[in-house]
Parts: structure tokens; sequence; C-alpha cells
């Protein structure tokens, strides 16, 4: 089960990948207060990451709260 998992991750890296280089045209942004224009390929780079980054912080976030969870019914026992 984890080379799969691996093998899922390498091959959505890839496609990833291709689709940043095959889109480098500039594009104009706006955000809140900043508005200016960025390459496609950095602006879908920093939205990979950012997405990355928040299921990174969910997961832990849940897996925190399942063990507080367990802590607190075998208390009650």
């Amino acid at each position: 089960m984890r080379t799969a998992k691996q093998i899922l991750l390498i091959v959505l890296g890839a496609l990833l990948a291709v689709v940043i280089l095959q889109n480098t045209a500039p594009v104009r942004i706006q955000f809140l207060w900043f508005s200016g224009q960025i390459s496609t390929v950095v602006l879908l780079f920093l939205t990979a990451v950012g997405g990355f980054a928040m299921g990174v912080i969910v997961a832990l976030l849940l897996k925190g709260r399942g063990k507080d969870s367990d802590t607190a019914s075998s208390q009650k026992r």
C-alpha cells in the first residue's frame, strides 16, 4: 500500500510539473490589496505549495483531535 501511495505522489507531482511548465505566460492577479503581474509558473507553484501546506495543517489538526478524544473517552471508563 505504501508503494502505491508513493507512485501516486510521483505521478501527481509529474503532472503538476507538466502543467506548470506549459503555462509560462504572465497573468494579472489581484488579491486583497495586492495587484500585479506574475508569471503563471510562479502562480501555479505558489498555489500548489499553499494547498499542500493547508492539507498538512488540516491533517495534523485532525490527528491531534483524535488523540484528545481517545484520551477523554478512556478516562471516562
